[in-house]
């Protein structure tokens, strides 16, 4: 894997393609707002050819490109290209479909059409000074030969990267991977991963293609996209950081914060098991568990939650064991002895079943305080 890896955040372009996801201008500047003070050094916009509130918005950062890359999204089309030039956006790209499938039907062209349209496109832009990312996109259905000769036509047109999106999220990760490799020996150009999550591998296939010579790669902030999503920036940042040792300048205790913003807009939480962000990622209830992690919390956390901007708990609940009904005992001022927690967690237990949920610290010390008034409750 290459040292100087670069994280794209596309939040608020692929991010905001999932099904009903609308920003105004304030939300998406917002969230642009976190993604640069979290130090996101790359970040996808928007699409200016929509008009609008998002040519609006598009427009008002071009005066920030000296804080950020900041990339407008553009489709193969001439007068698109012009316009995220003219409101003086200074790195474009554009999308632009390279399979049999996605020629015939989603644009209806044939590949001659597409190396020539590549060509003038990305000239266009290069002689208006831009950084020039392309796409080959539906990378997975793309005829392996005629991918690697149009990598070189866009390459030999002066493109600064090329953007390989598996578009339907078909690929395992030993084939992405392949496919970037392959790229990669037949032309000398950047190579981006824009890797979909249609079965679980957005980022697995990401991790492939970084492994296989790609420089940049693309995340959005809690895996939101269109259908299944994408690689998720929290989960990107962290693994790479901690298990590859490769630092993208992100500040990772801020990725907590920068998901409760984009969850809070979205109108819909993570999972609570979502990696890094999630609500039960430092959460601990099992007996075994929590008894590890009075004494050493490294038993059964890989990282402490501060890495994250997160908070660890201990939860009461069915699973739970002695050692935490004493914790929270004595952290209310409380000396039970091995009788008296034996006692209440038996009380804990049948709570946590009743109501199916969680037993609180309070909860606790009342069932403490009743079984010390009421010695007989349990027999």
């Amino acid at each position: 894997m290459r040292d100087d890896v670069i994280v794209e955040d596309t939040t608020l372009r692929d991010g905001e393609q999932a099904p009903g996801l609308a920003f105004d201008v304030t939300t998406k500047r917002r969230i642009a707002d976190a993604l640069i003070a979290a130090g996101v050094r790359w970040i996808e916009l928007g699409i200016p050819a929509m008009g609008g509130q998002e040519r609006e918005f598009v427009a008002s950062m071009a005066e920030r490109q000296d804080e950020a890359r900041l990339v407008a999204w553009n489709r193969g089309v001439r007068a698109d290209v012009e316009l995220s030039l003219d409101l003086g956006i200074r790195t474009v790209h554009i999308g632009l479909p390279t399979s049999e499938v996605h020629l015939a039907a989603s644009v209806g062209r044939d590949r001659d059409w597409l190396l020539r349209t590549a060509r003038d496109l990305v000239a266009l832009a290069k002689d208006r000074g831009a950084f020039v990312s392309i796409s080959a996109e539906d990378l997975a259905r793309t005829d392996m030969s005629f991918l690697q000769d149009y990598a070189g036509t866009v390459a030999e047109a002066g493109a600064d990267r090329l953007r390989l999106s598996d578009t339907i999220g078909v690929l395992t990760p030993e084939q992405y991977g392949a496919r970037v490799a392959g790229v990669a020996a037949a032309a000398a150009i950047d190579l981006q991963c824009h890797a979909h999550n249609d079965f679980g591998l957005g980022l697995a296939n990401t991790i492939a293609g970084l492994q296989a010579g790609a420089r940049y790669f693309h995340a959005t902030v809690n895996g939101i996209g269109e259908r299944a999503g994408m690689a998720d920036l929290a989960q990107a940042c962290v693994t790479l950081q901690l298990l590859y040792h490769r630092d993208l300048g992100v500040d990772l205790a801020r990725l907590s914060r920068l998901s409760a913003l984009v969850a809070a807009v979205c109108r819909h939480p993570p999972a609570p098991w979502q990696p890094i962000v999630g609500g039960n990622v430092f959460a601990h209830e099992s007996g075994i568990h929590v008894r590890g992690m009075l004494r050493d919390t490294s038993t059964f956390e890989p990282f402490p939650p501060e890495l994250v901007g997160g908070t660890r708990r201990y939860v009461l609940g069915k699973h739970s064991g002695r050692a935490l009904v004493d914790h929270l005992l004595r952290a209310r001022g409380i000396s039970a002895s091995a009788d008296e927690v034996a006692d209440c967690l038996a009380e804990v237990r049948d709570a946590a079943i009743a109501r199916g949920g969680a037993v609180s610290g309070d909860d606790l010390a009342d069932i403490y305080h009743r079984l010390r008034l009421v010695p007989e409750a349990r027999s």
